[in-house]
């Protein structure tokens, strides 16, 4: 029987790209990311911020761990084509008790096992079927059993926390997290494979796209509350101008960079290299967007909402530092990806970031507005200083050939 199953997962090599059912898969996660937004748009406050960002963690290792199995047999063949699409089951099940994870409603299911029911069945499809493509890989195969005892205590510490009361249950999701975390980090790269580093590469650089997506869609919910006016227009132009400014700061040059130094390097030192730079500082990079599209989020609602707000209200509290807090993560996981994969700092994203950071108190102060505007002018103006100031470099690395 195993064999049999076995015969139905395709080994992947290193010509391999992402599928279309690996796209489709990630349209779960775009519900999802959505959810969040809501979760902490609902509750703008630090309790709220915490249980987006649990929610986000357990979301990002679930995708993960997928992005890991897609390199090692093909997604759109066979036994993996069905176990995604029972994965995608899973995951939209969690995406819909999100709103409930943390305060659960009287009348139906509980809605905290269901959010914990539907992660740990998506792992156990995806350990399952790692086992089977792992096929004669002792090694591998080896890596993976090591990997039950984590996933294991994870598991347990979910439906724990799903059953105890809500301040408990943060508690305890937290230390399922790390957990799951810290043990998967510390049982090591040895038996790992990465037959396929660009598609790798390439899943990453999607689920980029998806969380920039998800800070679009922000402001458009937001707009489409209220009568169309021009400080809404104005809000939508400065805040897609921002997420077009961290697209490029990503796509630009960073992400084709990473990609050939992936793709150069070869064995455990690929898996040590994928595992940091993709797995665990891709994750800031998302939580510091889906922050961003909170603050978006909140500014249309000031600059909109007349019954509520004046033009001249500032953003405070929460929203705004997880707008301007959001950018400066972003910024810094980019420094700390540079510095895994080329071994040299950016210096500029650097001070970029601690300026959002040390304008936090500033921008309290202003109009929700213009601390909008602020922002956008400050990444505009690394946009442009590292397009000036690195053309030549730059040119270089976006016209090379992907061995280069």
């Amino acid at each position: 029987m195993t064999q049999l199953l076995r015969g139905h997962l395709h080994p992947t090599d290193d010509s391999h790209r992402v599928t279309s059912i690996e796209l489709f898969f990630d349209l779960v996660f775009v519900y999802a990311l959505t959810q969040v937004t809501a979760l902490m748009s609902h509750d703008p406050s630090w309790t709220g911020a915490l249980h987006g960002l649990l929610v986000l963690a357990l979301l990002w290792f679930a995708w993960t761990a997928f992005s890991w199995l897609g390199n090692q047999a093909k997604a759109d063949e066979g036994l993996m084509r069905g176990g995604l699409v029972a994965a995608m089951v899973c995951v939209f099940t969690v995406a819909l008790a999100v709103p409930e994870a943390f305060h659960d409603e009287p009348g139906g299911l509980a809605a905290p096992l269901v959010f914990a029911a539907g992660f740990i069945v998506a792992r156990a499809i995806h350990l399952g079927i790692y086992l089977l493509a792992a096929g004669d890989d002792t090694g591998l195969r080896r890596q993976l059993m090591r990997s039950i005892g984590p996933i294991a205590l994870w598991a347990g510490l979910l439906v724990a926390g799903a059953v105890v009361g809500d301040s408990a249950r943060v508690v305890l999701w937290g230390l399922a997290l790390v957990v799951d975390y810290v043990g998967i980090f510390a049982g090591g790269t040895d038996g790992w494979r990465l037959p396929a580093p660009a598609h790798f590469a390439e899943r990453h650089g999607l689920i980029i796209i998806i969380a920039i997506g998800e800070s679009i869609v922000a402001i458009g919910v937001g707009a489409t509350e209220f009568p169309i006016s021009g400080p809404i227009l104005l809000t939508v132009v400065l805040g897609l101008a921002i997420s077009l400014t961290l697209w490029w700061t990503y796509f630009d040059v960073v992400a084709p960079v990473a990609e050939r130094t992936l793709v150069r390097a070869e064995g455990q030192e690929r898996v040590r290299l994928a595992r940091d730079s993709y797995t665990y500082l891709h994750f800031p990079m998302v939580v510091g967007v889906i922050y961003l599209a909170l603050g978006l989020k909140k500014v249309v609602s000031y600059v909109a909402d007349s019954s509520h707000h004046e033009l001249s209200d500032p953003l405070t509290g929460m929203p705004l530092v997880a707008m301007y807090g959001g950018v400066a993560l972003y910024l810094f996981a980019h420094v700390a990806f540079r510095l895994r994969n080329v071994h040299s700092i950016n210096v500029q994203r650097v001070v970029v970031a601690a300026a959002c950071v040390i304008l936090i108190p500033v921008a309290w102060q202003l109009p929700a507005l213009a601390s909008l505007g602020l922002l956008c002018v400050l990444l505009i103006a690394l946009v442009c200083y590292e397009v000036v100031r690195y053309a030549d470099a730059r040119q270089a690395v976006r016209h090379a050939t992907p061995h280069e």
